[in-house]
């Protein structure tokens, strides 16, 4: 009898237990499908505002005043402009697309398609773009456009991943479209076409382009033997080869996807000369790195008047990764060659506080500076008076880049590409939160240095499109992840 009640007792404690485990797995349920809803209203509701009221013919800049009436890019833009410059139009554009992947809502695909046909107007009869878009035809800040609505110069341009931004957001949009959206396809193949051939030989890349560029035979990097203090100055040093401000990423990038949206062999061979090129501009040892700018010959060169001929951290940093981005690509191991040396070079040029400076002398690798009296600027290793316009020191990201090499050494096969870390529930809530009952995020000013350096005072207030494009690419990561949970 005992033995049966105390059967009794167990088998009720399971079904307690049962019962308990449901109930709180409805609960926890509940709980997702609460949020899930959450984000998809709120990421509608913000993305309403910012089409709705911050959008000029599709396009967009990168700040805005809480009132609505200033707009900011690289200073303050008129009221006819928008900006084609990270973290402008093509940002928007592609927070938008991303949207869309994550929800299907055509909302966000209609919003993405306006920014990319915001493109087409102001690509040039050159094939990319300038930094910015100016819609008022007879203003003096519009360029030589393609659809013949501009005047000015056709410079276009690959700095600051311009022109490679707006290639990226017409190829998506492009293939969202299934190819069949017209102006937006034909631009994205001029565009596409105009980057081939702003190409050259050695597989390098200028900075800014009008036409195609000349067949210049390839040659191996090497220290100008000339003094490079006084002489060797370029004006149209944007002619050169270049790899300022994170080009070979972004244009290595571009071509990356373009291969892999139109299966065109040309975009995985420029890729893989520019792979190339980024071999034979490794700087001899004992400085095993890149510089931002080269001539034909491959020595170092001036650029602005505050660029010197130098070994850059920076740009380094940038080619490492983009190496071992075309090593995933193509599988040569070739690609991944020049990087260990150049590692250990960067390792030991650390400065104390563990950032890299962003010019090393040549030859003597002492951090290399600018001092600055009204517009003359003088070379120093005085790093106590530095001119606020520029970055003059860099974030070292050594260590991360180091874990993918050793992880890419060791693996016997290429792995896939790997996602970033995946966007947690707990930042999920603060985006919401920050969101608020309102339709948009709003920054507050702490005097950093902001991209397109607008003079914000401290705790003022203003609508980021980086913020905005941020967020809504974090929710709708989040969005995806529930859908393989």
């Amino acid at each position: 009898m005992r033995q049966k009640k105390w059967s009794l007792q167990i088998l009720v404690c399971v079904l307690l237990i049962s019962v308990a485990g449901f109930v709180a797995e409805r609960s926890l349920f509940a709980a997702d499908a609460a949020l899930k809803s959450n984000v998809i209203r709120s990421m509608r509701k913000a993305s309403q505002f910012y089409r709705d009221k911050l959008a000029l013919n599709g396009g967009y800049v990168y700040y805005y005043s809480l009132d609505l009436q200033q707009r900011w890019g690289e200073g303050k833009a008129s009221p006819d402009q928008i900006w084609v410059q990270p973290p402008g139009t093509p940002t928007v554009g592609m927070a938008y697309l991303r949207a869309y992947q994550a929800t299907g809502d055509q909302f966000y695909l209609d919003a993405a398609t306006d920014a990319a046909l915001a493109l087409v107007y102001g690509q040039l009869k050159s094939g990319g773009w300038t930094n910015s878009v100016d819609f008022n035809p007879r203003s003096k800040l519009t360029a030589e456009y393609r659809n013949g609505k501009g005047r000015g110069k056709n410079n276009s341009t690959l700095d600051d991943g311009i022109t490679q931004s707006a290639i990226l957001l017409l190829i998506r949009v492009d293939q969202a479209h299934e190819f069949h959206n017209q102006p937006i396809h034909q631009a994205a193949m001029i565009a596409l076409n105009a980057l081939l051939a702003a190409q050259y030989p050695v597989g390098a890349f200028p900075q800014v382009w009008t036409g195609p560029v000349p067949q210049i035979p390839p040659k191996k990097a090497n220290f100008p033997e000339y003094d490079w203090r006084t002489e060797g100055r370029i004006k149209n040093y944007w002619d050169y080869y270049t790899l300022n401000d994170g080009l070979a990423g972004y244009v290595s990038t571009a071509l990356m996807e373009a291969y892999q949206i139109y299966e065109d062999d040309r975009y995985r061979q420029a890729v893989l000369k520019l792979g190339d090129f980024l071999i034979e501009a490794q700087l001899p040892a004992p400085q095993t790195a890149w510089a931002q700018q080269y001539n034909f010959e491959m020595q170092p060169i001036w650029a602005r008047k505050f660029e010197p001929p130098a070994v850059t951290g920076g740009e380094t940093q940038d080619v490492i990764q983009t190496l071992m981005n075309i090593y995933h690509f193509s599988g040569d191991r070739k690609y991944l060659k020049p990087i260990p040396s150049a590692l250990t070079y960067l390792k030991k040029s650390q400065l104390p506080d563990g950032q890299l400076a962003r010019y090393y002398e040549l030859k003597t690798n002492r951090p290399l500076y600018m001092s600055r009296r009204g517009k003359k600027y003088s070379l120093t290793y005085d790093d106590s008076d530095l001119p606020r316009h520029y970055g003059w020191k860099i974030e070292s990201h050594l260590n991360s880049l180091q874990r993918e090499f050793n992880a890419l050494k060791s693996a016997r096969k290429r792995k896939p590409y790997q996602k970033e870390k995946p966007v947690t529930e707990a930042e999920v809530k603060t985006i919401l939160k920050d969101l608020g009952s309102g339709a948009r995020w709003v920054s507050t000013s702490t005097g950093e240095r902001l991209v397109g350096q607008p003079k914000f005072p401290v705790n003022s207030q203003y609508i980021s499109s980086a913020v905005f494009s941020r967020n809504l690419e974090l929710l709708s990561d989040f969005l995806e992840s529930l859908k393989t949970d």
